[in-house]
This record gives structure tokens, C-alpha cells and sequence, in this order.
């Protein structure tokens, strides 16, 4: 990520520690090119080697305390305001620049319900409250995952403007899997072809390689999350994509549906046409709905519900979730109120935010019908970052 976004991130954090109230945000690591916070891609943007600790404050001052051998590169690329260095141990410059500001509250990375909000590692804790043994402060430690839900759902201008890029890309290579599909080839040469287009281009892949992309042809595939396999599209199957890139430090996440016209078919079966309709309908429908302020299971509820009223099972996962610098980005979800979602389903959406909206059904006989589309929420309403699609496609 370049030093332009950084810094916007961190002064965004700033605003987003006064809108919560909290005084002082510890981000605390050590060996992070092993065990790295999440966070650190967005607010530091390298790793570190010794216990370091990254402070941001409401009132605007940060602070980077770090190994005495790092402290030129940490200066160098002028983040953080101050930078103090340290050799022997970090407790007292630590605790001494926490008595400074005298915090009545220290947010650090724990959290129940986000994992890109709980960086912090139990024995990095442990040692955090041996430094503040004796002091107060260890009884004024809250979870920072609102702020960091915030912070990375809140896209500014140039997130959003590299994110549409990324976008773009990705919707070429799919036009270049379309004339590529054909009856006889399989799913993972399917899935090389995307790959050597990528290489070429110089992107990296959303998420791991082995199924991305995820490529599905006929009925009785594999769960959603495997990967391709030597199964051959054939004449008369739906096949499906699920694909995204990495693109100058953020991820697309788009899936696309076609159709293998069987010999002397000009158009899709009716059951097949119904189940794509149905698919598309159901995202338009949420995106009427979706707006900063409402809640992400009430979003699923329109999608599911839809779907259930036309006759087709549940899909078996969540509506949709953030993307950004992660393809399973922020806090908040489209989630329905399931347990293993804990509190994200019913958190308030806001502006700013970008999400999947990616429902699934089965058309029995031909395969999976699925769509996935990227929206990013207005001070009203919401926009797709690109243009949804509306037909099946046929080959």
C-alpha cells in the first residue's frame, strides 16, 4: 500500500477515535513478518521485529516505540510523528509515554466476532499487562474493534477508486474466459487459463490459489470453497466462476454464471432461465434496500426469503461480506442470525463501505446459479462499483 493511503488511514483513525470516544489506540507486535496483525497493512504497511508498539491518540499525536535498530526506517517513511527507540526492553518508554497522555482508555486488538480485529496475540497480552503491572492502566484496556471495523469499512475516494480498477480488470479476464469455455474442458483447465492471465497481467489472487478461482460445471459439484477438479463441462450444464484479484494492495471478489447450449438449443431451458433470474432479482432487490443504517441480516432476510418464496433451498453461507484490502474485509456482514456469526449480522451499516451481494440456488439437472456483485454504500442508497450481470451467458 503507498504512503498516501497510510497516511490517510491513520488520520482517519483519528476521527474515528473521537467519533468513539476512546483516548489511545495500542496496536502491540513483535516478529510480524510471522505473526502479523491485520491491521498492520493498514497502518504501518511493513513489518517489525522487536516488541513495537503503534499508538495512535484522539488528540492527534502517534507514536511509533521501536526496536533501536528499526528506528531510521520507521522515521524514514514519516507515519507516525514520533519515533522512539529502544534497546534493552520496551517497558519504560512504553509506559512512559502511556503516563504522558494519561489515557482513560487504551483500545488494542481483541475481538470476539472479527478476526481483523484480534491481532493481538494471548502472549503478546500477557506481556502488554506485565509492562503495565503496577499502573492503573491495565483497567482501562477496551477492544478496538469498532474502531478497526470502522477504519477498514470506511473506504476513502482513492480506495474506491483503485477498487473499481480492480474490478475492471477482473471483468476482462472473465471476458476472455468466455470465449475460452467450451464443451470437453475441464474445470481446472478453466482455472489455469485464469491463472496465466493473471500472471501475465502481474495481479495476485484473492484468496488461496487452490481455489482461486473456484470453477463449478454441471449438477453435483463440490462445496463452494473447493476447488476445480478434472470434471468436463458438458453440453446442457450451468457453469460458474468464483474469482478475484489483487490489484495495487486491494482485492476484487466477482462470480459469474453461464450456460452450454445443448445441440439445437438457442436459449436456455426455462428452469435454467428462472433459476438465474431468480438470482439476479434477489440482488437487485437488496440493493433497493441497502442503505447506511440498516442492519446486514435484514439484507439476507430479503435475499433468502426471495429465493425460499420461488420454490429453491436456502443458500447455505451469509448474503455477503466487506472487501478491501482482504476479500473478507471489515466487521459488518450480510449475514443471517446465525450463531457463528456472532454480533456482525446486526451491526449498523455505513457509508462507504463495500460489500458482496452473492446469493446461490440450485437448478436441479443443470448446476449451481450464482451471481456475486460489488456495491459500495452512498449517503443514501448504494451504487455497483461495476456493471451487474443481467443475462445468462450462453455458449
Amino acid at each position: 500500500m503507498s504512503n498516501k493511503i497510510l497516511k490517510e488511514k491513520i488520520q482517519q483513525a483519528i476521527g474515528i477515535l473521537n467519533e468513539k470516544s476512546v483516548d489511545m489506540w495500542l496496536t502491540f507486535v513483535r516478529e510480524s513478518a510471522i505473526s502479523s496483525d491485520p491491521v498492520m497493512e493498514m497502518i504501518v504497511g511493513e513489518h517489525c521485529t522487536w516488541q513495537t508498539a503503534f499508538i495512535i491518540c484522539k488528540d492527534g499525536d502517534t507514536t511509533a516505540i521501536v526496536g533501536s535498530l528499526e528506528k531510521d526506517k520507521y522515521e524514514k517513511n514519516g507515519l507516525y510523528k514520533n519515533v522512539i527507540g529502544y534497546l534493552k526492553s520496551i517497558r519504560e518508554p512504553l509506559v512512559d509515554y502511556i503516563k504522558l497522555k494519561d489515557p482513560k482508555s487504551i483500545a488494542v486488538n481483541y475481538s470476539k466476532d472479527s478476526v481483523l480485529a484480534d491481532g493481538l496475540t494471548y502472549g503478546m497480552y500477557q506481556i502488554f499487562l506485565d509492562h503495565l503491572q503496577g499502573t492503573d492502566y491495565v483497567n482501562r484496556l477496551v477492544s478496538s474493534e469498532e474502531i478497526i471495523s470502522a477504519l477498514r469499512g470506511r473506504k476513502s475516494a482513492t480506495e474506491i477508486s483503485i477498487m473499481k480498477e480492480a474490478i475492471k480488470e477482473t471483468l476482462k479476464i472473465f471476458d476472455s474466459v468466455t470465449k475460452y469455455i467450451k464443451p470437453a474442458v475441464s474445470e481446472i483447465q478453466i482455472a489455469d487459463f485464469i491463472k496465466k492471465i493473471v500472471v501475465k497481467k502481474g495481479f495476485g489472487l484473492a484468496w488461496e490459489e487452490d481455489h482461486c478461482p473456484a470453477v463449478f460445471t454441471g449438477p453435483d459439484t463440490q462445496g463452494a470453497h473447493s476447488g476445480p477438479t478434472n470434471r468436463k463441462v458438458k453440453p446442457g450444464h450451468l457453469v460458474n466462476i468464483d474469482f478475484g484479484i489483487t490489484y495495487k494492495g486491494y482485492c476484487s471478489d466477482l462470480q459469474r454464471t453461464w450456460y452450454i447450449l445443448k445441440k439445437g438449443e438457442k436459449q436456455a431451458p426455462p428452469e435454467v432461465e428462472k433459476g438465474f433470474n431468480v438470482i439476479r432479482d434477489s440482488i437487485q432487490m437488496v440493493a433497493d434496500k441497502l442503505r447506511p443504517g440498516v442492519k446486514g441480516c435484514d439484507m439476507d432476510d430479503i435475499a433468502r426469503n426471495y429465493i425460499l418464496s420461488q420454490g429453491y433451498e436456502e443458500y447455505p453461507h451469509g448474503l455477503g461480506h466487506q472487501v478491501g484490502m482482504q476479500v473478507h474485509d471489515g466487521g459488518a456482514g450480510l449475514f443471517p442470525r446465525w450463531e457463528r456469526y456472532g454480533n456482525t449480522p446486526f451491526m449498523q451499516l455505513e457509508e462507504s463501505q463495500v460489500f458482496t451481494i452473492e446469493p446461490r440456488l440450485t437448478v436441479k439437472g443443470f448446476g449451481t446459479s450464482t451471481l456475486e456483485e460489488e456495491v459500495v454504500l452512498t449517503k443514501d442508497g448504494c451504487k455497483f462499483l461495476a456493471k451487474p450481470q443481467k443475462k445468462l451467458m450462453l455458449i
